[in-house]
């Protein structure tokens, strides 16, 4: 599993941030958390959502960000029996799964649309990320769906 951050704003100026969650085998989009602020024990809760679905994945992919070398989510990943596959600083090919859905979300939605409320924001998402999952051909798919 590939996971990373974005930031966008609303119409006001107000940021807010995404989690992305990207399953590496089938590209399918696992979750896209969209808020204000997402701290350490949030993302937790996101990734444990995952799991009762999806099962314990024998590692995450991310990079150095500030969000991901908390020692919260380092405890649980621990806990847990998940490794923690950092990429090298300035090097997105090694996470290059996340970082081109960030791409494709960037591009369809977030570049797409003046959002004036976090809900929007996350409607759109939500409906954007059926789409992605379910009619969304890839060519790493062989332009299967994931």
């Amino acid at each position: 599993m590939s996971i990373d951050f974005m930031s966008d704003a609303l119409i006001c100026g107000r940021r807010f941030r995404t989690f992305n969650v990207v399953d590496d085998f089938n590209r399918e989009v696992l979750a896209i958390e969209v808020d204000l602020n997402l701290s350490a024990p949030r993302i937790i809760r996101v990734l444990k959502r995952i799991i009762a679905w999806r099962g314990l994945p024998s590692k995450l992919r991310m990079d150095n960000g500030p969000e991901f070398i908390s020692t919260t989510l380092a405890d649980w990943t621990k806990e847990n029996k998940v490794e923690l596959e950092f990429t090298r600083p300035w090097k997105p090919k090694e996470n290059s799964y996340i970082e081109r859905f960030n791409r494709t979300y960037r591009t369809e939605i977030l570049n797409m649309y003046v959002f004036k409320t976090l809900c929007e924001v996350r409607e759109l998402t939500e409906k954007w990320m059926k789409e992605y999952n379910d009619e969304h051909p890839h060519d790493s798919l062989d332009d299967l769906t994931p």
